[in-house]
């Protein structure tokens, strides 16, 4: 009967979280991959001859440095004006953040919702109502669903809305409503953004966030995209979800229990690579490596972190074939009991049972967490804020940063002397 696009979440030119502070890092690739994820929905809309396209809020990342931003997603939806495709938009917190968004003359093909109030659309060739309301600042607390008119008999109706529901972890609480409700308003399909991960919340009705269009960070991981929606004579509904990120996010966890040297881990690197690759068809990764496990090689990998670092990026650069590029390196791993004790005693083995306690008392990471609470306020926005911002006052945050600082403290303690400090 028809088809159409549901994607949110684009972030339209990114800064991609400080990439440039990170040796090596591709940051061009980054810097244009937002975009090149717009590309992929347009080529996709017009090659599927999609009927619209749904864009569920946060368009954009803000305010533009300058209307490059605007002209390019200007230059994209005269794309879609060309192929026949109309666009509706509704604003989302970071679209309500944009100043220069709300002076700029969109294509007459591109619908953007008020922030007034709820509106709804009905489409002159298809038998489609669409509801939709924009945010009206970078903060809605409201629950805008309320709102929302009954649906238009005889028509496929289709809520717009850029929400976190109930709640989602990492994301602020905006627009707060219940899934319940949202099934009571008796429509056919809510397009929802704001949340990143792909997540399909109900079937009957389809309610479903598509998840953001591009990872920007390690926290953003595996594919990235929008869905193409089917709706049959019967009103029913068939679903896919199609990537469109250009650059793939991976955390590669590292077992070492099984190793006996360093370059045994650097060779169980290689091989998960070479893996992932095959599984996410060639395409460039980023990824984030953490070592884990008892192994007799975390003596020396802790006692010369940056060397094994660079034997890990090397191994990256030639299973990768030039297609991977490792962020970070964490060294998580342990020696074996037996080894922890033949090889330190006095104030070490006390250092080492003082690790074990605080990774067993989420208790105690409160309290520490609430200690360093006063110094967390006093940090500057972009020291606490993003993906690797420091989050001294949340007590997991904290557990995992112990757990970081420990081979690498070990380590410089064994290269001063050995087990005896």
């Amino acid at each position: 009967m028809f088809s159409f696009i549901h994607a949110a979440d684009i972030h339209i030119d990114s800064p991609m979280h400080k990439l440039d502070a990170y040796d090596g890092a591709p940051v061009e690739a980054f810097r244009l991959s937002t975009r090149k994820s717009l590309e992929n929905i347009v080529d996709r809309a017009a090659a599927d001859k999609a009927d619209f396209v749904l864009i569920s809020g946060d368009l954009y990342d803000g305010d533009w440095k300058d209307y490059n931003t605007g002209l390019y997603f200007v230059s994209q939806m005269n794309r879609l004006r060309e192929a026949g495709i109309p666009v509706f938009i509704v604003a989302g917190n970071h679209d309500a953040a944009s100043a220069i968004t709300k002076s700029l003359r969109l294509p007459d093909n591109v619908t953007l919702f008020g922030a007034a109030q709820t509106e709804t659309l009905l489409l002159d060739e298809l038998p489609v109502a669409i509801h939709g309301r924009s945010f009206a600042s970078p903060a809605e607390k409201k629950d805008l669903s309320r709102n929302y008119p009954d649906p238009v008999p005889g028509r496929f109706n289709i809520g717009m809305l850029h929400t976190a529901l109930t709640g989602r972890p990492g994301h602020e609480p905006y627009a707060p409503c219940t899934l319940s409700g949202l099934r009571d308003k008796g429509y056919h399909y809510w397009a929802l953004g704001h949340v990143h991960e792909y997540e399909v919340l109900c079937n009957d009705p389809f309610i479903v966030f598509p998840g953001n269009t591009q990872g920007r960070h390690v926290r953003e991981p595996g594919p990235r995209g929008c869905l193409l929606v089917t709706v049959g004579e019967d009103m029913g509904i068939a679903s896919e979800f199609i990537a469109t990120d250009v650059i793939r996010w991976f955390t590669i966890t590292i077992d070492a229990d099984e190793t006996q040297s360093p370059y045994d881990v650097v060779d169980a690197f290689a091989g998960r690579i070479e893996a992932l690759l095959s599984e996410n068809e060639s395409m460039p990764l980023a990824v984030r490596v953490e070592i884990v496990g008892e192994t007799p090689a975390a003596a020396d990998l802790s006692a010369d972190t940056e060397r094994w670092t660079g034997e890990i990026r090397a191994a990256a650069m030639t299973s990768g074939g030039g297609r991977v590029w490792v962020e970070k390196v964490q060294f998580s791993c342990r020696l074996p009991q037996a080894a922890h004790q033949e090889r330190m005693g006095g104030a070490m083995e006390e250092l080492l049972v003082l690790f074990d306690e605080l990774a067993d008392a989420p208790d105690v990471r409160m309290e520490l967490a609430e200690a360093l609470l006063d110094f967390h306020r006093r940090l500057p926005p972009e020291v606490r804020d993003g993906p690797d911002g420091i989050r001294l006052d949340d007590p997991d945050w904290v557990g995992e940063m112990i757990e970081q600082v420990r081979p690498e403290l070990v380590g410089r303690l064994m290269r001063k002397g050995g087990g005896d400090v």
